[in-house]
């Protein structure tokens, strides 16, 4: 198979968007991410692709995303190399409240007293690394020391890594939904590889209105890491299936754009519990009034 990797530079909010715009597509790459140069200071984006990659839509994608145009530039991977290993390179375990997410290309030991997840990178989002998905692992962590969630509903799933948090902590079942069905497929094989496949149900679903997420509701426990235009477009419905007293975790959020996603969710009819901050990501816990 022949395989380019497409890079641009540009500003961290800026490689961390377009990974995130990149990630809920299946037809543009296969690999997707972010990374700073330790030497320049600037931050890399990169996604390697069926050779030869569509341009014109990653043009029309940075455009929607970033406001213009952006320069990116196109090399050919050497075939002899594995790529896929190449892109799993400098993806330490990460450790996020008492959870140790790592892939399986690491050998080292598990840390005693953390849950472990084996999360590999896919076209699905979602490997812990990201600022957004540490940050709902530690909001997770925080809430079930207190708390012991029974009906629970993780929204936009990506990889299922927070679906999965929940289910190897709690002994209940989470439905995972996602509008794509390759991350509904990821979530379902990562799942079993973690022995929790018996205790999530992923179902592909747009929106709120599927009658699967209808027929389970009122949830207890909302999780939904997406981005803050869809979660404030999903304000009312996320408040229509949450039980009075309930949580909602959301992230995907970027700390310039939290208040804008706290007062829908305000006007949907909740209260902000917690505001977590991780670099440039937000991470918000809600109770349901």
């Amino acid at each position: 198979m022949s395989v380019d990797q497409l890079s641009v530079s540009l500003t961290k909010e800026q490689a961390y968007a377009l990974v995130d715009a990149v990630s809920e597509r299946d037809d543009l790459a296969l690999t997707a991410s972010a990374h700073e140069n330790e030497e320049t200071g600037e931050w890399i984006f990169e996604a390697t692709c069926d050779s030869p990659p569509d341009l014109g839509a990653f043009n029309a994608l940075a455009r929607q995303v970033l406001g213009g145009d952006v320069a990116f530039s196109v090399d050919a991977i050497d075939p002899e190399i594995n790529w896929v290993a190449k892109s799993l390179e400098g993806l330490a375990p990460v450790i996020a409240g008492g959870f140790y997410v790592y892939g399986s290309h690491e050998t080292g030991p598990i840390p005693e007293g953390l849950t472990p997840m084996k999360i590999d990178a896919a076209q699905a989002f979602g490997t812990g690394h990201h600022e957004t998905t540490t940050g709902c692992l530690e909001a997770i962590e925080t809430l079930l020391a207190t708390r012991t969630p029974t009906r629970m509903i993780d929204i936009g799933t990506g990889t299922g890594v927070l679906a999965i948090a929940l289910a190897k902590r709690l002994d209940a079942v989470i439905l995972a939904t996602d509008i794509d069905p390759i991350a509904v497929t990821t979530t379902v094989d990562n799942a079993v590889d973690n022995g929790v496949g018996d205790r999530i149900d992923a179902i592909e679903a747009t929106g709120l209105d599927h009658e699967e997420i209808l027929a389970r509701a009122p949830y207890d426990l909302v999780v939904a890491n997406i981005l803050a235009g869809p979660l404030t477009d999903l304000a009312p419905g996320v408040g229509g299936i949450t039980q009075a007293g309930g949580t909602a975790i959301l992230s995907g959020i970027l700390n310039t754009q939290a208040d804008g996603v706290i007062a829908a969710y305000q006007a949907a009819g909740f209260t902000l519990r917690d505001h977590l901050q991780r670099k440039d990501w937000t991470t918000l816990v809600l109770e349901k009034n």
